[in-house]
């Protein structure tokens, strides 16, 4: 007998409310006794950590090697998996073992979630991004090794572990590291097999799964790459070269101080690949310069690729409204990129999320500056880097009140599944067009 379900949720509610799920089910397996090494963690703390996790963020309430036990460390770890591959991924595995079709409404799903474009191969793009990102994690893992094994604090076995956790992390851009009161990878701030490969990591997993899947389609040529791939990749190119040299020039002898002129190089690179959204550090950021700090919350804001592990607005949404504004301002009416034009609804839709984005980073810094004994600067910090999904912090986090620990929650939830899908989950309404415009009224603008 053949039954035709149609779902009453939107495709934007099941994806909002299976974080949620998934978040709510990692915070009752910390909340147990033998998940941290005092005893038993705050449920506060649990639901914190579990949220940071899921929505590969990286803030902590305590240090995750210090605070968690080996079963809670390997919780964090499937958390940190299943939200940088995304629950919707997860879903469709189970879709694929039972040998159940996929239906309109879980390929919409799938393909939204994932940032695809075509309803069609839903099945290998799962495959792939599941294959693939295993397949880079391990290629990560196993250059980590090389250099954590022979490491004295570790040895064989501790080093495969904390080699295997942070390619994940790494990947996932959740930035979530073991390394202790060692201070993220600042032990490694002047390694370059540490610090590239972990850039490498979080640059791969930040680009997108339609991105690196094109390429592997295309065989890595360039002239056969879909539009979109080319725009992002150039893009991304541009914000690490720039934002490089800016952090170069602004922290030379500040921030880097006290490294050599290698280290100083790596160090910039690091702090341009981990501030869109992964939350590694290989540097006190309380030592860096101004600029230095507030170029760094500008890339947090901004974030990784659509699709991908990252979070912030992403990278098509920053130039496209840039690319907006340069037309507007020359008196044009399209955004042409290349040979191609973006449409201007595009654009409507990118100006919504800068927007949203800023909003609920300025209600949250209000409202935390006005419970909180920190200063502006460090509540800003925090904010934005919950919201972009980051985990950098200024020190702050564990010294939150409670009140600010649940707002942060909300910001790395929303940053996670997404503003617009939250938006569009429990805002959306059904309307019919009025019969009759109304009238068009001119404003002044500028």
């Amino acid at each position: 007998m053949k039954f035709n379900y149609k779902p009453k949720m939107s495709i934007w509610r099941y994806l909002a409310l299976g974080y949620f799920l998934v978040i709510l089910t990692g915070s009752v397996l910390l909340v147990l006794p033998f998940a941290s090494k005092t005893g038993g963690a705050s449920y506060l703390d649990a639901l914190f950590t579990a949220t940071s996790a899921a929505c590969v963020t990286g803030l902590v309430p305590f240090d995750t090697f210090a605070g968690w036990t080996l079963f809670g460390q390997i919780v964090i770890l499937l958390l940190i998996q299943l939200g940088g591959l995304g629950f919707t991924t997860f879903v469709s595995i189970i879709f694929i073992a039972v040998r159940r079709g996929f239906g309109l409404y879980e390929r919409s799903a799938v393909v939204r979630a994932l940032g695809g474009s075509s309803l069609a191969g839903v099945k290998k793009l799962v495959k792939r991004i599941v294959l693939g990102s295993l397949t880079i994690e391990a290629i990560g893992a196993a250059l980590l090794m090389i250099r954590f094994i022979p490491d004295p604090e570790f040895g064989v076995g501790k080093g495969i572990y904390f080699s295997i956790f942070h390619a994940v992390s790494a990947f996932c851009n959740a930035g979530f590291d073991l390394m202790g009161t060692a201070g993220s990878l600042s032990k490694y701030a002047s390694d370059p097999l540490v610090v590239l490969t972990v850039c490498a990591l979080i640059i791969v997993g930040g680009l997108g799964f339609c991105v690196w899947g094109d390429i592997l389609d295309c065989k890595g040529n360039p002239k056969k790459f879909q539009f979109y791939t080319k725009f992002i990749l150039l893009m991304t190119a541009i914000l690490l070269v720039v934002s490089t040299g800016l952090f170069l020039a602004f922290d030379w002898n500040i921030g880097y101080r006290d490294q050599g002129i290698g280290g100083k190089i790596l160090c910039a690179i690091f702090n341009a690949t981990t501030a869109r959204t992964a939350g590694f550090y290989t540097i006190d950021y309380t030592t860096m310069s101004e600029s230095g700090y507030l170029l760094t919350v500008i890339l947090m804001f901004i974030g990784g690729c659509s699709g991908s592990t990252a979070g912030g607005i992403k990278v098509s949404t920053f130039f496209i409204i840039l690319m907006g504004m340069v037309a507007s301002l020359r008196g044009k009416k399209d955004i042409n990129i290349g040979r191609k034009r973006v449409d201007m609804s595009q654009l409507s839709q990118a100006l919504a999320v800068f927007t949203a984005y800023l909003t609920l980073i300025l209600v949250a810094v209000m409202t935390m500056c006005a419970i909180e004994p920190f200063t502006f600067k460090e509540i800003l910090f925090e904010t934005v880097s919950a919201l972009g999904t980051v985990g950098l912090s200024l020190s702050v986090t564990a010294h939150l009140t409670a009140v600010s620990k649940v707002i942060l929650i909300l910001l790395m939830y929303m940053g996670r599944a997404g503003v617009l899908t939250i938006a569009l989950a429990f805002g959306r309404k059904k309307y019919t067009e009025a019969a009759i415009q109304r009238p068009v009224e001119i404003m002044f603008i500028g």
